[in-house]
């Protein structure tokens, strides 16, 4: 994962299920790589209005400020 998102416009997927560890694995990697992690996790009351607004904060943070990110994407 660190390879991957060292790369110039590097991303991935991470596919598997609960437990298995993506989410630590991608944290640790974006640590090492001095990413920031933007977290979005979704539950009952999470609507598309939030999520637009977490989108708008995300593309401002990678737009605009030209932060290298990590965005996490969890379902609960």
């Amino acid at each position: 994962i660190t390879r991957v998102i060292a790369l110039e416009r590097g991303n991935m997927l991470l596919i598997g299920v609960g437990g298995s560890g993506r989410q630590s694995v991608a944290r640790m990697a974006s640590s090492i790589q001095e990413y920031k992690i933007f977290m979005i996790e979704v539950t009952r009351t999470y609507r598309s209005q939030e999520f637009r607004e977490d989108l708008r904060t995300l593309y401002k943070l990678t737009g605009i400020e030209n932060k290298p990110t990590t965005f996490l994407f969890n379902d609960t």
